[in-house]
C-alpha cells in the first residue's frame, strides 16, 4: 500500500513537471474541465437557489406543509353516506396540546361556515366564507394586509365582533370605491354588526369572498346549524419532507387523546402535492445536471487527447524509465496522476467560476424580473460532486493513454525518434 502511494505521488510529480513543459497544451486541456465544472456548479447552484425559492413560495402560498386534524361528520358504508353523531369538537385546549407534538412549528384552529356579509351604507351584500381563527393566524396562513391588522389575543379572548375581509369582498362591498377605506366601518355578519379592522392584499385570480373573525366569536356570527359545527386543528411541519412523520405522530396523538372516538377523526395531508413538489425539484436538478455533465465529458476527451499526444512525444522517456526498472504499474500511475492533476486543477478553477457565474446570473435575473425571492445558493453536496466528478472523469479518460504507455516495449520505446 505504501509503495503504491509512493508511486502515485511520484507520478503526480512527474506529471506536473510534464504539464509545465507544455503550458499552452495544459491550459487548453484544463480549460475544457474548467468550463464543464463551472457550468455544472453554476447550474447546481441555480438549482439549489430555485429549490429554496420554490420551497419558500410553497410555504407561503399553499398548505402543502400542513397536517389537518378533522372531525369526520359523515362516513360511507357499502357505497352509502351516513352521518357520524359522536364526533369530537376540538377546543383551544386541544389545539394547544397538539402544538406540543414533536416537529410542529406552528398551529392553527379554525371553524368555518357560510354567512351573509353586508355593508349598510352601500347596501351591498355577499355570501362569504367566514372562518373563525385564533390570533396570530396571519403567521400560520401567511396573510398579508393591504390595510389594517388581525385581531389581538385580547379581542379573541373577549370574542369581540371584529372582522378581517379579503380584498375582493371589501371591493364589492364598497361598490367600486377604494377597498381599503372599508377599515373602521361596520359591516354585518349574519346580521351581527362587526368592525372591519383589516383588508387582505389582493392576488391574481382572486374570485372568492372571505372573512375572518375571532374563533370564540364564530359561534354567534355563523348561522345556527342542526348539528355541532366541526372544528379543525392545523399543524405545520418544518419542511415538506417531514410532513409524513408529523402525520404519523398526529395520528398517535389522536389515538391517545380520543380513545374510541379516534375513528371519528381524520388526519389529512396533501400527499399527492408533496410527492409532486419533491419529484419536480429532484427532476429539475437531475435534468440540468445531466445536460451540464456533457461539458465534463468534452473536457475528459480533451484530457485523453493531451495524454495520447504526451505518450507519443515521451515514448523514448518511457523506454528509458522502463530500462531503469520502472514497472508497468509505475508508468500507469504516472499518466493517471497527470490526468488527475489536470482534472483537479480544472475542478478548483471551475468551482470558483461556477459560483461567481451563478451569483452574477441571479443578480441580473432579480434586476430584470424583480424576482426578489430568487437567489443563488449552494450546498456542500454540490461542492463535493463538483470536486470529485472531474477527478473521476480524469481517471476514466486517462486510463487508455496510461495503459498504452505502460505496455510499450522498452527497446522499441528507446529506439523511437
Amino acid at each position: 500500500m505504501a509503495s503504491l502511494l509512493s508511486s502515485f505521488v511520484t507520478g503526480i510529480r512527474v506529471g506536473v513537471d510534464a504539464m509545465r513543459v507544455n503550458p499552452l497544451r495544459t491550459v487548453l486541456s484544463t480549460l475544457g474541465v474548467v468550463i464543464g465544472v463551472g457550468a455544472l456548479v453554476a447550474v447546481l447552484s441555480l438549482g439549489d437557489g430555485m429549490e429554496r425559492a420554490a420551497r419558500t413560495q410553497i410555504e407561503r402560498t399553499t398548505d402543502i406543509q400542513t397536517v389537518g386534524i378533522n372531525a369526520k361528520t359523515t362516513e360511507r358504508v357499502d357505497g352509502q353516506t351516513f352521518p357520524v353523531k359522536d364526533y369530537p369538537i376540538f377546543t383551544r385546549a386541544d389545539a394547544e396540546l397538539a402544538a406540543r407534538i414533536p416537529g410542529v412549528v406552528a398551529m392553527s384552529l379554525t371553524a368555518q361556515g357560510r354567512a351573509m356579509v353586508d355593508l349598510p351604507e352601500t347596501g351591498k351584500r355577499r355570501q362569504a366564507t367566514v372562518s373563525g381563527v385564533l390570533s396570530r393566524a396571519d403567521q400560520f396562513h401567511h396573510m398579508k394586509f393591504a390595510e389594517g391588522r388581525l385581531f389581538t389575543d385580547a379581542e379573541t379572548g373577549r370574542a369581540s365582533h371584529v372582522v378581517v375581509v379579503s380584498y375582493k369582498l371589501a371591493e364589492d362591498l364598497m361598490a367600486g370605491r377604494d377597498a381599503e377605506r372599508i377599515v373602521g366601518r361596520l359591516v354585518r355578519v349574519n346580521g351581527e354588526p362587526c368592525e372591519v379592522i383589516g383588508v387582505l392584499e389582493a392576488y391574481d385570480g382572486e374570485t372568492t369572498w372571505e372573512a375572518y373573525v375571532p374563533f370564540e366569536a364564530a359561534k354567534s356570527l355563523l348561522p345556527a346549524a342542526s348539528t355541532p359545527r366541526p372544528t379543525t386543528i392545523l399543524l405545520r411541519a418544518q419542511s415538506v419532507e417531514q410532513v409524513p412523520a408529523l402525520a404519523t405522530l398526529a395520528t398517535d396523538w389522536v389515538a391517545e387523546q380520543f380513545g374510541d372516538r379516534r375513528k371519528a377523526v381524520d388526519v389529512q395531508t396533501s400527499e399527492t402535492r408533496i410527492a409532486q413538489a419533491s419529484q419536480g425539484i429532484l427532476m429539475f436538478k437531475l435534468f440540468m445536471g445531466a445536460i451540464t455533465g456533457i461539458s465534463l465529458i468534452v473536457g475528459g476527451i480533451g484530457i485523453m487527447n493531451v495524454l495520447l499526444a504526451s505518450v507519443s512525444e515521451r515514448t523514448r522517456e518511457i523506454g528509458i524509465r522502463k530500462a531503469m526498472g520502472a514497472r508497468k504499474r509505475d508508468i500507469l500511475l504516472q499518466f493517471l496522476a497527470e490526468s488527475v492533476a489536470i482534472a483537479g486543477a480544472g475542478s478548483l478553477l471551475g468551482i470558483a467560476l461556477g459560483l461567481v457565474s451563478a451569483f452574477a446570473i441571479t443578480a441580473i435575473i432579480r434586476r430584470q424580473s424583480e424576482a426578489s425571492f430568487l437567489a443563488a445558493s449552494f450546498s456542500w453536496s454540490t461542492i463535493a460532486v463538483a470536486a470529485l466528478l472531474p477527478v473521476f472523469v480524469g481517471l476514466i479518460f486517462g486510463t487508455y493513454p496510461a495503459r498504452r504507455a505502460s505496455h510499450l516495449s522498452p527497446i522499441d520505446a528507446i529506439r523511437h525518434e
